[in-house]
């Protein structure tokens, strides 16, 4: 194998407000949890099925986080690209090591893009470390979906 590829496409709902941190260095972190969904008509049953995985989300760029930050809230839709990355931790209070796999946005090639159904979102792109907004405007997303996710 000539190189390696480690890159994540997602499009999902925030399950939650976005939750926002300081880091020890002073800059701030953005997670979110974002739920993706498979539909499917049981063969069998004729029964309609769904599936949904969750994935955590970690936002390392300043003006992305800030941005995050001011416009997403829980049921949000957004397209993410980053990369998977998976850290080691000891849980303080039984001591055992624990692991936590994310998708991390940082650096180039990274970006996250509002969705907004028929109105023009805005899109955010670490790219170049370029930001840019499709629309004067960014569009929040209705809570109509706030149902369906399950916390």
């Amino acid at each position: 194998m000539a190189g390696s590829l480690n890159k994540v496409l997602l499009i999902g709902r925030l399950g939650a407000d976005p939750e926002i941190k300081q880091m020890v260095n002073g800059k701030n972190v953005a997670r979110l949890s974002i739920a993706t969904s498979q539909s499917w008509k049981d063969k069998n049953t004729g029964e309609k099925k769904e599936k949904t995985e969750w994935h955590r989300i970690v936002v390392f760029n300043e003006g992305l986080v800030n941005v995050v930050q001011q416009y997403l809230k829980k049921g949000s839709q957004i397209y993410v690209e980053g990369q998977l990355t998976t850290r080691k931790w000891k849980d303080e209070q039984s001591g055992q090591d624990k692991f936590s796999t994310e998708i991390v946005i940082q650096g180039y090639n990274s970006s996250l893009t509002m969705l907004g159904g028929g109105n023009s979102g805005g899109g955010i792109s670490n790219d170049n470390s370029q930001i840019s907004n499709n629309s004067d405007e960014i569009s929040q997303i209705s809570n109509d979906m706030d149902d369906e996710i399950p916390f």
